[in-house]
């Protein structure tokens, strides 16, 4: 699979293309459950120093 940006100007949004197999979904999906356990685990943390 392959990342990259398409017209990475600074006057504008950078759009992004992926090119690869047909798992892209599963691929990104793992991405996003990471994500949401970094931010419970941020939020775990966070309720730690605050008590």
């Amino acid at each position: 699979m392959s990342f990259s940006f398409t017209d990475p100007r600074p006057d504008k949004e950078p759009s992004f293309t992926f090119t690869g197999p047909a798992d892209v979904e599963k691929q990104l999906q793992a991405i996003a459950d990471m994500a949401s356990e970094i931010l419970r685990l941020v939020a775990e943390v966070r309720r730690q120093i605050n008590n």
